[in-house]
């Protein structure tokens, strides 16, 4: 693997009054992946992205982005470094396509009019690039603030909450800007409380909460690791209990006992296989079940059931 683009080593930040936003927190970004950062509100998110771009000065910990320490090479670095903050900032009575201009000079950037055309046209803000801010739908701000980010060719990009407040169509229009940002070489993360983003678009995911990364990992590797099979078989009368012959997969008895369900397996495919073998068995036995209902866990069920592990809300 090439070297990382960012390199996060004991992060730690500690705020007046004791609150640990960041619990030592250790994170490897790959060059030219998209990157998800979930976990719930309060879980250290956007302290963490205000560690990398400046915002927020960490109580301990090291980060090197492009191969250098970052508190010693501030100034050289951060023209590299762009942000999309998940509020809205700029000034509401400008123009767009000024606003944009502007973030480039602010980095230093000279003026470059084709390029400000080609990020405007991409986010399809061409056509509104002389109206006033205020005058644009919700959506419409949120791209504006990813022009803005986008405006000095940043190589590693954050998208905090890019989405938020945006209808299903604009979210996906968003995805597929994303990913074509990707092609260009910059190097994504993003944070988000819609997990189908991190499902539709990240290479690898990473659950934080109370300050402290739970698990990093390819998505694929997470969902073959912590997947798991549930499969509901139904019946017209109740089983008295689980046959005998049953007893050695995982089953319960639910809804007066009209209803056995499974839940197991481990992402490899064993569940599936698990519940075939469950319903040979009561084919065999003249158990007669008249449906059954199997789905596979998605990644919200893996992040929901990392959060609620009780070594997490320890």
């Amino acid at each position: 693997m090439s070297d990382p683009i960012l390199d996060i080593r004991g992060l730690e930040k500690t705020y007046k009054g004791g609150v640990k936003a960041l619990d030592g927190v250790d994170l490897t970004i790959r060059r030219g992946e998209i990157f998800a950062l979930l976990g719930p509100n309060g879980a250290g998110k956007t302290t963490l992205i205000g560690a990398v771009c400046g915002m927020v000065r960490p109580t301990g910990g090291v980060i090197e982005a492009f191969g250098k320490d970052l508190s010693r090479h501030w100034k050289s670095l951060r023209r590299d470094i762009g942000l999309v903050p998940q509020e809205l900032s700029f000034d509401m009575f400008d123009k767009v396509i000024r606003q944009v201009r502007y973030s480039r000079g602010m980095f230093g950037c000279p003026a470059d009019e084709d390029r400000i055309e080609e990020v405007l046209r991409s986010l399809s803000l061409w056509d509104k690039r002389d109206s006033s801010i205020r005058e644009l739908s919700g959506g419409m701000k949120r791209r504006v603030m990813i022009a803005k980010a986008l405006a000095h060719d940043p190589k590693l990009l954050f998208l905090d909450e890019p989405t938020a407040g945006v209808d299903v169509e604009l979210r996906r229009d968003m995805w597929r800007q994303i990913d074509a940002l990707r092609e260009r070489g910059v190097t994504i993360i993003l944070t988000t409380h819609y997990i189908e983003e991190a499902e539709e678009m990240a290479d690898r995911v990473g659950v934080i909460n109370k300050g402290r990364i739970l698990l990093v990992d390819d998505k694929d590797a997470i969902m073959a690791k912590l997947g798991r099979t549930e499969a509901h078989f139904t019946f017209d009368a109740p089983l008295a209990g689980i046959p005998a012959s049953l007893q050695s997969y995982s089953l319960h008895l639910e809804e007066g006992g009209t209803c056995l369900v499974y839940r197991g397996g481990d992402g490899t495919g064993k569940g599936k296989r698990e519940v075939a073998e469950i319903a040979q068995i009561m084919t065999r036995e003249g158990i007669a079940f008249t449906g059954i209902d199997t789905r596979e866990s998605t990644l919200e069920d893996i992040f929901v059931d990392l959060l609620n592990e009780p070594e997490v809300q320890a």
